[in-house]
C-alpha cells in the first residue's frame, strides 16, 4: 500500500511539471539576484560578504536534500521555520526525493522558495550518508581545492609616488580538503593592493592567513572548530561575527537561525575569532556549545589605553604597521540549546577581556560606546510555534545590566503569504562588542524601533514585498547632535512574471531621519533628510543559453527645504551560458547622471567565485565591465574579467593616497581553481 501511495505521488509529480514548471530563471540567477537586491538596499554592503560567500560555496558543493538536517536547512535564509519542518516531515512520511519536481509536492513549498533551493540541493540516496569516519575513507573519497585570484588595475593611484609600501596587486591563495560535510580543512592567505609582499614591513609573505579545521557529525559533537572561527547566536544581540539581519524584501531571512560555529574562510581580517569552539550533542534535544579564543588585533594605543580599534585589515602605510596586533583580546563563552517540538530555548554567555583599557577619544555621539577593560553579556533565545504562527525573539544584559531585546512575531496563512512584526530595544547604554542586530544603526545600543513586513502573491503573476519600520534614537548619533529623534523607512516591491522566462519588478523606497546641516554661513542646525530611491528591473530568458537583464534606477535625496540631490542610472547586462561548451560570459553596461555623492547609486555586477561586486557610481559617466567563465575537463576553471569607468565630469578620480590622475579606470581580474 505504501508502494502504491508513492507511485501515485510520482505519477502526479510529472503531470503537475506540465501545468506549473519550475522558473529555470530563478533556480539559475536568483541566489545571486536576491543577495543583489537585499545589499543595494543597504548603506553599508560589506555586511552581505560573509553570506554571499556561504551561498557560493553551497552552489559549489551542493548540500543532498534527503540526508539534509533543520539545522543544515536552516542556513538557506530564504527558507521559513515552516517550510523547514514540512521538507523534514515529507522525507520522513515518503522517503528520498527522486528530482527536483518532487519539491512541489511539499506543503508550503512555493515555486520562487524551490527555485532559490535548487541551485544549492542535489537528490542523492541518503545511505551514502551514512558511511562511518575512517582514514582510509577519508583519505579516498577527500577532495581537495586550490584556488588563486590576482587582481590587476591599469592605473597608477597616488599613494603609490608617496606613501604606500607595497605594489599594486591584490592577491589571494585559498587551499581547501573536504570529505562530505564531516571534514573541511584549509587555509586563506592575502595582500591586500599596496600592501608590501616578502619586502619591508612584512617578511612572511601574505599580510593575512585564515587556517581552519572543522569537524561534524563526530560521534556526540555536532560541530568542532580549530584555528579561525565565526559564532552567531540568535538574533545577534551577544553574538554575531557573521552575517547580520537588515531591513529586507524577505520576510523569511528576518527570521532568528542559531547558525553557531561556522569556519572562517573569507578574507574578513576583523570578524572572526582564533582558538577552539565545539558543540556536543547532549541528547536529542539538548547541546552545549563552548569556545575560547585568542587573537592579536589592530588599534590605536595611548599608553595604557585603546582609542580605537582598526577594523579595515589594511596594512599599506608606515602608520598602518604601528597599529598592527597591539592589541590582544581573549574571549571564552557557551551557548546551550533546547530544540522541541513546539518550543526552542538557547542561553548565550560570552567574557571577554583586553590587554589594556579601551577607551574612544571623547565625542559627544559616542559618549555611551563600550569601555573598559572587560566585558560581559548573556542572552536568552526563544522561538514558539503555534500552528502558523511563530514567536521568537532575544533578550539580553550586559555587565551594568543594560537591556537589549528583539522580538518577532510571524505569521504564514499560506503558502504564499508572510507577515511580520517585530519589536526592538537597545538601551543606548547597552554594551556587547560582537553583537549586530537588525537596525537603522551599525551597532546595538541606543536604538528602538517597530518593523512590519508583508510578502505574499497577488493573483497568479503579481507579487507584494513591502516593509514600514518607526524608529527611534534616545540618544545623539554620529552626524546628529540631538538627542530624542525618530525617523521611517519604508519599502514597496510589486513584482510581475507572466511566464517562467520573464520576470520583472518596481520597487520605491522612501527613508526620512534627521541629520545634522552645516551652512556655509551660519551654525549648524538639524534637519529631516529625506532618501526616495526607485528601481525598476526587468529579467528575461529567451533561451537556456541566454539571460538578459535591464535596470533602471532614480534616487532623490536631501535636506527640508533645501536643494535636493538627484541620480539616474540604467544598466543592461547579458549572459551567454551555450550548452555545446565550457564557457560563460556576463557583460554589463551602465550609464549614471547624479548630481553629488549623496545621490550615488548601488550596481550588483557578476564577479569572480567568492567575490561580492556592488560597486556605486556618482557623477557623469558609463561603466562596462566583461566576464568570463571557462572550465576544463571537472578539475580546472579559469576566470576572468574587465571592468571599466569612465567619468565625463572630472580629470581626477578619488581622493587623497587613492587619487589617480585621469578620467577612466581600468582593471582586471583574474581567477585560477584546480580541483583534484
Amino acid at each position: 500500500m505504501k508502494a502504491m501511495s508513492r507511485w501515485l505521488i510520482k505519477l502526479s509529480i510529472v503531470c503537475l511539471s506540465v501545468f506549473w514548471p519550475v522558473n529555470n530563471l530563478s533556480a539559475q540567477e536568483a541566489w545571486e539576484e536576491t543577495l543583489h537586491q537585499l545589499a543595494a538596499e543597504e548603506d553599508d554592503n560589506g555586511r552581505w560578504e560573509s553570506l554571499y560567500e556561504e551561498l557560493a560555496e553551497w552552489r559549489e558543493h551542493p548540500l543532498n536534500i534527503n540526508a539534509a538536517t533543520k539545522e543544515q536547512l536552516e542556513k538557506f535564509p530564504f527558507l521559513s521555520d515552516i517550510q523547514i519542518e514540512n521538507i523534514l516531515y515529507y522525507l520522513y512520511k515518503h522517503g528520498d526525493m527522486l528530482g527536483s519536481k518532487e519539491l512541489q509536492m511539499v506543503e508550503d513549498l512555493d515555486r520562487k522558495t524551490i527555485g532559490y533551493l535548487l541551485p544549492f540541493i542535489t537528490f542523492e540516496k541518503s545511505e551514502k550518508e551514512s558511511q562511518k569516519l575512517s582514514l582510509k575513507q577519508v583519505m579516498k573519497y577527500g577532495r581537495h581545492e586550490l584556488m588563486t585570484r590576482l587582481d590587476v588595475p591599469l592605473y597608477t593611484r597616488k599613494g603609490y609616488y608617496t606613501k604606500y609600501l607595497g605594489y599594486g596587486f591584490y592577491h589571494n591563495v585559498r587551499y581547501n580538503f573536504r570529505y562530505s560535510d564531516k571534514i573541511v580543512v584549509g587555509v586563506t592567505a592575502e595582500k591586500d593592493a599596496a600592501e608590501p609582499f616578502f619586502d619591508g614591513y612584512n617578511r612572511k609573505g601574505y599580510d593575512y592567513y585564515s587556517p581552519y579545521l572543522i569537524l561534524n557529525d563526530v560521534g556526540r559533537f555536532k560541530t568542532l572548530a580549530l584555528g579561525n572561527y565565526r559564532l552567531s547566536y540568535g538574533y545577534g544581540l551577544v553574538m554575531n561575527a557573521g552575517f547580520s539581519l537588515g531591513k529586507s524584501t524577505m520576510v523569511s531571512s528576518m527570521q532568528s537561525r542559531a547558525s553557531g560555529i561556522r569556519k572562517h574562510s573569507s578574507t574578513d581580517e576583523y570578524n572572526y575569532f582564533q582558538g577552539i569552539a565545539a558543540s556536543y550533542r547532549l541528547s536529542n534535544r539538548w547541546s552545549l556549545d563552548a569556545f575560547y579564543s585568542y587573537r592579536q588585533m589592530d588599534g590605536t594605543v595611548d599608553g595604557r589605553f585603546i582609542t580605537s580599534l582598526k577594523k579595515d585589515g589594511y596594512h599599506r602605510v608606515k602608520t598602518d604597521f604601528e597599529k598592527k596586533n597591539t592589541v590582544s583580546n581573549q574571549l571564552a563563552g557557551s551557548h546551550l540549546y533546547y530544540n522541541g517540538k513546539y518550543y526552542e530555548l538557547g542561553l548565550t554567555a560570552v567574557y571577554n577581556v583586553f590587554n589594556r583599557v579601551l577607551k574612544s577619544t571623547s565625542r559627544t555621539y559616542n559618549r555611551f560606546y563600550p569601555q573598559g577593560r572587560d566585558f560581559f553579556n548573556a542572552g536568552l533565545t526563544y522561538k514558539f510555534f503555534w500552528k502558523r504562527f511563530i514567536l521568537s525573539g532575544e533578550t539580553a544584559l550586559d555587565k551594568r545590566g543594560r537591556i537589549a531585546t528583539l522580538n518577532v512575531l510571524t505569521y504564514l496563512p499560506n503558502s504564499e503569504t508572510r507577515i511580520l512584526l517585530l519589536n526592538r530595544f537597545y538601551d543606548m547604554a547597552y554594551q556587547s562588542l560582537y553583537a549586530k542586530a537588525m537596525g537603522e544603526g551599525s551597532m546595538v545600543q541606543n536604538e528602538s524601533g517597530v518593523y512590519a513586513g508583508l510578502e505574499t502573491r497577488l493573483l497568479k503573476s503579481f507579487t507584494l514585498n513591502a516593509y514600514a519600520d518607526f524608529f527611534y534614537f534616545p540618544w545623539k548619533k554620529y552626524q546628529l547632535s540631538q538627542a530624542e529623534t525618530t525617523g521611517f523607512d519604508g519599502m514597496v516591491q510589486l513584482g510581475y512574471e507572466p511566464t517562467e522566462t520573464v520576470d520583472m519588478f518596481l520597487r520605491y523606497r522612501y527613508k526620512q531621519k534627521k541629520k545634522d546641516y552645516n551652512p556655509e554661513e551660519g551654525d549648524k542646525v538639524v534637519l529631516p533628510y529625506t532618501q526616495q530611491k526607485w528601481r525598476y528591473q526587468l529579467s528575461y530568458q529567451p533561451s537556456e543559453e541566454w539571460l538578459l537583464k535591464t535596470t533602471a534606477d532614480y534616487v532623490w535625496c536631501g535636506y527640508s527645504g533645501l536643494k535636493a540631490s538627484q541620480g539616474v542610472l540604467v544598466a543592461q547586462s547579458a549572459g551567454f551560458r551555450p550548452s555545446s561548451f565550457p564557457l560563460r560570459i556576463d557583460a554589463t553596461v551602465a550609464w549614471f547622471h547624479t548630481d553629488d555623492y549623496a545621490s550615488r547609486i548601488s550596481l550588483y555586477e557578476k564577479s569572480l567565485l567568492y567575490a561580492f561586486s556592488v560597486p556605486s557610481f556618482y557623477g557623469r559617466g558609463m561603466r562596462f565591465a566583461l566576464q568570463a567563465h571557462y572550465t576544463l575537463g571537472e578539475r580546472l576553471t579559469f576566470e576572468a574579467k574587465y571592468a571599466c569607468t569612465h567619468y565625463r565630469d572630472r580629470d581626477v578620480i578619488g581622493t587623497a593616497l587613492e587619487q589617480i590622475e585621469g578620467n577612466t579606470k581600468n582593471d582586471l581580474f583574474f581567477q585560477l581553481r584546480w580541483k583534484f
